[in-house]
């Protein structure tokens, strides 16, 4: 008489890497993911207390589950490591998400080349490279691409032109990757509104001034953009490909 054994998986687990995963929107979407059934490559730079935390909260709920990775995404080398070491893990990957961004103002008079090419650096050269990394096992999976533009890709931040221009760039980037990567791997962006003021808190007659043009009046969640996330990668949204979706609460319309 043979021992209980639990029963075989059928099939793998999805499998997704998720930049900037420790904090905030990047740590809404790592859960919702969890949640839905993907086993999770979590990447982070700084953040290693809050990251620590966040893979022990989803180890527990699915042991074996998680895995850490830390690089910073401006140093070309570690952006193709980090899709090996996840692939080295898991075995597979089914969705890559481009989260991690840095953002801080740069007033016209005062930006200087080493700013532009880290913003640039950081929220458009990286996933560029990731998604070529990735695009090989994404088309063996099948598997799919979000990256976290801004409404502000479209309609500039005062002092934050360079960051704007990131944007604006990804989603030039998102728009050319999914003709490239078609018909196997779509590839879309979510471009949050007023979801988490940034940590270079606006005044609070700027805060106002962002709510009024927001046609429910009301900032997000992270929630909400990682169930926009998710709808994306998923089955779901297999004719949607080139698309940014705006969750703003109607700030574009």
């Amino acid at each position: 008489m043979t021992p209980d054994r639990p029963p075989a998986r059928s099939t793998p687990r999805p499998v997704a890497l998720v930049t900037g995963a420790a904090r905030r929107i990047g740590a809404a979407i790592a859960r919702r993911l969890h949640a839905s059934g993907h086993d999770l490559a979590l990447h982070h730079l700084h953040s290693a207390t809050d990251m620590a935390d966040l893979a022990a909260e989803l180890e527990q709920a699915r042991p074996g589950s998680v895995q850490v990775l830390r690089a910073d995404l401006r140093e070309f080398d570690r952006l193709p490591e980090l899709v090996a070491a996840t692939v080295g893990r898991f075995g597979r990957l089914d969705a890559l998400v481009n989260n991690a961004s840095n953002f801080h103002p740069t007033p016209l008079g005062t930006v200087t080349p080493q700013q532009w090419d880290e913003l640039f650096a950081t929220n458009a050269r990286a996933p560029f490279f990731l998604a070529q990394a990735a695009a090989p096992h994404l088309r063996a999976t099948g598997g799919a691409i979000v990256n976290l533009a801004d409404v502000y890709a479209g309609r500039p931040l005062a002092d934050h032109a360079p960051y704007s221009a990131t944007k604006a760039a990804l989603v030039s980037l998102t728009r050319a990757l999914a003709l490239e990567l078609a018909p196997r791997v779509r590839v879309n962006a979510v471009a949050p509104g007023a979801i988490l003021w940034p940590e270079q808190n606006p005044s609070g007659d700027t805060q106002q001034a962002i709510l009024d043009a927001t046609a429910l009046g009301r900032t997000g969640t992270p929630e909400d953009i990682a169930a926009a996330v998710q709808w994306l990668l998923s089955a779901d949204a297999g004719y949607v490909t080139g698309q940014v979706l705006h969750v703003d609460g109607g700030r574009t319309r």
